[in-house]
């Protein structure tokens, strides 16, 4: 049974909606279920930019983040077969890991921009 994704605004924004093909900039952390850390753009120091909607990352965030507003917060629960599924990534992430993600929205570039 494939659990669904579970998306919970901590911060609602106000400025521009992600949609399908913006490129996004974000700050975020993603957690393991046990809470380990296993990637930061704050410990990078510098925010992470992505293509979304088009399958340039993981399902989680390319469903989790439509809609979601610039300046907004929003913390994401993937199940792992909208993360990496059945695939190691790195050293923390093993098969079937169910990853959290706490994403703050800074920008929403689309064409029209």
């Amino acid at each position: 049974m494939n659990e669904e994704l579970r998306i919970t605004d901590i911060h609602l924004g106000n400025g521009k909606a992600v949609v399908r093909g913006a490129l996004i900039t974000t700050q975020y952390r993603g957690t393991l279920e046990d809470g380990t850390e296993f990637d930061s753009s704050y410990q990078r120091g510098k925010p992470f930019q992505c293509v979304i909607g088009t399958g340039r990352v993981i399902k989680g965030w390319d469903q989790g983040l439509m809609g979601m507003r610039v300046g907004g917060k929003r913390q994401l629960w993937v199940p792992a077969h909208l993360a990496y599924g059945e695939r190691r990534i790195g050293e923390h992430i093993g098969p079937n890991s169910n990853l959290n993600f706490e994403i703050e929205l800074l920008e929403v570039l689309t064409r029209d921009d």
